[in-house]
């Protein structure tokens, strides 16, 4: 019997693979993914049975797969949440779909200057004192799913507050703080890692925090070093090093923060 491949299970195949490696990638390093795998083997020793003709196993595996449907979601209700919401903020354009950000041009640019220098003098600050920090700045992307785990705010940014923060001993230091729309929205946030092997024995765990994150995100992540003051800017799963403040201001300056 001859075996045919049309166009549209190659497209088949592809959105499959896309939409389990992105629910990989929310999943991955967390309980989660082992109960998946277990799923998943599950799933494929039915397909085999099935093959096979092996009547009994197939119906009992086949209950237990009906019912598992349901277990499932409930188990995996949290990284569905997550899944939803980054597959819709990762690509789709937010405001920019209604044409949002033409209103009032200038007061935001007013503001967004604002709120970068803000940011250039908290971490100008935190790097002369050699205070670590982790900063990110949504771009067009959702920050709310990477808030879980941190504490919820939803406060103006002021360099005061942001030095506060991230100060040695205090409940919020530890994580990162997220930026979006002109607010601190949350602190203390967990970040995911970078897969990544070949980089500098210097970074630490802030700097793979936030390679992993503009490696999820569009967002621009500033790192401040805790054992060496220096400031560190991730974009796009690209990190540079060393940057001055004037760089960063000049990193920023096109940002609508």
């Amino acid at each position: 019997m001859p075996f045919h491949i049309t166009i549209y299970d190659v497209i088949d195949i592809f959105l499959v693979a896309f939409l389990l490696y992105q629910l990989y990638r929310l999943i991955k390093g967390t309980p989660a993914l082992s109960i998946f795998v277990a799923i998943f083997l599950i799933y494929l020793f039915w397909l085999l049975v099935r093959v096979l003709k092996l009547e009994l196993v197939s119906t009992l595996l086949g209950q237990v797969i009906g019912v598992g449907v349901i277990a499932l979601i409930i188990v995996f209700q949290q990284e569905i949440r997550k899944f939803l919401i980054v597959m819709g903020s990762r690509y789709v354009y937010n405001n920019k779909l209604l044409g949002l950000k033409k209103i009032f041009p200038e007061n935001m640019v007013q503001k967004g200057h604002k709120n970068t220098e803000e940011i250039i003098r908290a971490v100008e600050y935190l790097s002369n004192n050699k205070i670590g920090a982790l900063i990110v700045i949504g771009r067009s992307g959702l920050l709310e799913p990477y808030s879980e785990g941190g504490e919820k705010l939803s406060a103006a940014i002021n360099a005061s507050l942001l030095e506060t923060i991230f100060t040695k001993n205090t409940p919020l230091h530890d994580g990162a703080v997220l930026i979006e729309n002109g607010k601190i929205i949350a602190a203390r946030c967990p970040l995911p890692i970078t897969e990544q092997v070949n980089l500098p024995e210097e970074f630490g765990m802030r700097h793979r925090a936030a390679l992993g994150m503009s490696e999820h995100t569009d967002a621009i992540v500033i790192v401040v070093s805790e054992e060496t003051g220096k400031i560190s800017v991730a974009d796009s799963g690209v990190i540079r090093s060393n940057i001055s403040i004037k760089d960063l201001r000049q990193i920023l300056a096109n940002e609508r923060i």
